[in-house]
């Protein structure tokens, strides 16, 4: 019985120790509940694309529709600084409105790093302008981009160049 009772209050002086907010246990513990529980400091990002090369190839066309592959090579500028290759399967109707879906990856500096990252894309074109939204790709990051997470879009003149803005985070 005097066994349980020097183990019941030497437990007892252990979690009063760690309750107590001054002990380097509880800072310990509440710092690391607190990166848990708070959500990840977001940053906005803006810049400009130019398109330096664009190919589009149909490969299935019927009644004015087609299905499209489009390849494209684009250099970044503002806070989004670098280059990327895009991948894209492209809708087509009629009328020369369009849906598409695009993959890229992106090589360059983002937030003052320097990585790469690749983006999930999808692209409305109505009267030769193209507005999108798009995601970084999960485990996408390389090098100081490592982590990285976020979504955005682009506006512009369909194949010659857009406003880009991505919000971003780190896990």
């Amino acid at each position: 019985m005097t066994r349980i009772l020097v183990m019941s209050i030497v437990s007892l002086g252990a979690l009063l120790f760690a309750a107590n907010p001054h002990s380097k246990e509880w800072r310990e513990m509440a710092a690391g509940m607190r990166s848990q529980t708070e959500p990840h400091t977001r940053a906005h990002a803006k810049g400009k694309t130019t398109v330096h090369s664009s190919d589009a190839k149909p490969y299935d066309q019927a009644e004015g529709l087609s299905l499209i592959e489009v390849n494209i090579s684009e250099t970044f500028t503002g806070d989004i600084d670098g280059e990327s290759t895009v991948r894209s399967l492209k809708f087509q109707r009629a009328d020369k409105s369009a849906s598409q879906v695009s993959m890229q990856r992106f090589s360059g500096k983002l937030g003052g790093r320097q990585g790469t990252f690749v983006l999930q894309g999808s692209e409305n074109v109505e009267n030769g302008k193209i507005k999108a939204t798009w995601f970084v790709v999960p485990g996408s990051g390389t090098g100081g981009l490592s982590g990285l997470r976020g979504e955005g879009g682009f506006e512009g003149g369909s194949g010659k160049g857009s406003d880009v803005w991505l919000d971003y985070w780190f896990e």
